[in-house]
């Protein structure tokens, strides 16, 4: 991470070069663990396994493992799923691990209709593997659109890559409905009461249900198959480089079926939309957490 940042740059800041990286500042001084290169093998076979099986728990993940040839215990899978955030993938995997202390709100959105952008936004964090390493990323996302509003990466879990992101989205609108599952990045009172003080409800996903937060899930799974896993990024800054990339190409130049062939941008600022409405009638998407099929609406 230093490798990125002049420390001793006498006109630009570490605070501004981290701003101008889409880094959290306090990943530059963070010292990373060092991880062997066969524990980052079964980490990114367990990453895109949990793509696939998120209900899948720690002996069942360790199965799957044995099956393709590797030959592990069930303690190293569990170890490297802490790691990764994933300690609570069974039933639902959950990089932001729940703080019991902190308040968590009721879920609001089962069975509603979204019939407009910044109806209902949502976020959570995910697994980004390198060549040599892994980061975490955040994104938040309008749920009638697709569109990404924001998205940084940090080294760590620590909060403030996500109270960044949040902040970057909020200047660009707010909306109504926030939604997030039961992390102790996004039940924080940092976090919490920067929702609050503008006014947005704040909805949390029941424990267990991980199709609650079913686009930002739909998301993750584009984002890795279309771009991550079939990068090797060299590091950090090129995993930025390449990221900054495939979401400018998400959002306004990816068409979406479910958008009726219109991109996330297009949606979002109901650009070349007025002539479709006035040609029929759109129908709202109904927010229905046991629907399964990940993929067949998000392509």
């Amino acid at each position: 991470m230093r490798n990125l940042i002049e420390m001793n740059n006498p006109e630009i800041s570490i605070r501004k070069q981290c701003e101008m990286l889409g880094l959290n500042r306090a990943n530059v001084y963070y010292e990373p663990t060092e991880i062997s290169d066969y524990n980052l093998l079964l980490m990114n076979l367990i990453d895109k396994q949990y793509l696939e099986t998120p209900f899948y728990g720690i002996r069942r993940m360790t199965k799957e493992l044995d099956n393709k040839g590797y030959k592990v215990n069930h303690k190293r899978v569990r170890r490297l799923m802490r790691i990764m955030g994933l300690e609570a993938i069974y039933p639902r995997g959950n990089l932001s691990k729940k703080n019991n202390e902190h308040k968590i709100y009721p879920y609001l959105l089962k069975g509603v209709s979204i019939t407009r952008p910044n109806q209902v936004w949502s976020t959570d964090i995910t697994y980004i593997r390198m060549a040599k390493g892994f980061i975490y990323l955040v994104a938040v996302i309008d749920w009638w659109s697709r569109y990404v509003l924001s998205w940084r990466v940090s080294t760590t879990l620590d909060i403030g890559f996500c109270l960044e992101a949040l902040k970057a989205a909020l200047e660009i609108n707010c909306p109504d409905i926030f939604n997030t599952d039961q992390g102790s990045q996004f039940t924080a009172e940092d976090f919490i009461n920067i929702l609050l003080g503008k006014g947005i409800r704040i909805s949390m996903d029941g424990r267990g249900r991980v199709f609650n937060n079913i686009f930002i899930e739909r998301l993750w799974r584009t984002v890795k198959y279309e771009e991550v896993y079939l990068k090797d990024y060299d590091g950090v800054k090129d995993a930025i480089g390449s990221l900054d990339k495939y979401f400018h190409f998400y959002n306004e130049r990816r068409i979406h079926q479910a958008l009726d062939y219109k991109t996330p941008r297009e949606v979002y600022f109901n650009l070349r939309r007025k002539e479709t409405l006035e040609k029929k009638k759109v129908e709202p998407r109904i927010v229905d957490p046991n629907y399964l099929n990940l993929g067949s609406q998000w392509s």
